[in-house]
């Protein structure tokens, strides 16, 4: 029985990481650092938001997400600016 319990957890484990591993980014989950990192992120955030990589405190913003910092901009960040870029975060390639 505790083998069956242990083999699970570790099932559950890989099954979890490898979904987490697969997912899209989103404007609500991911981390501005992690998309400035990726090319193709940032060329979909540019396309709703001009200049955004090449902000002066674009640094600052690395651990926030694209939703933390629409309060701070709201008529830049929009709700629907925040969904196209969404939209087109999905039609990128999962990250492996």
């Amino acid at each position: 029985m505790r083998a069956f319990i242990v083999a699970s957890t570790l099932l559950c484990s890989f099954a979890m990481s490898s979904a987490f591993a697969q997912a899209h980014y989103t404007t609500a989950e991911t981390d501005i650092g992690t998309l400035l990192d990726d090319p193709a992120a940032v060329a979909v955030i540019e396309k709703y938001v001009p200049g955004f990589s090449h902000k002066d405190q674009i640094d600052m913003a690395r651990p926030m997400t694209l939703k933390a910092i629409q309060q701070f901009a709201p008529e830049t960040y929009t709700d629907k600016v925040l969904a196209d870029i969404d939209t087109d975060f999905a039609k990128l390639p999962k990250k492996k």
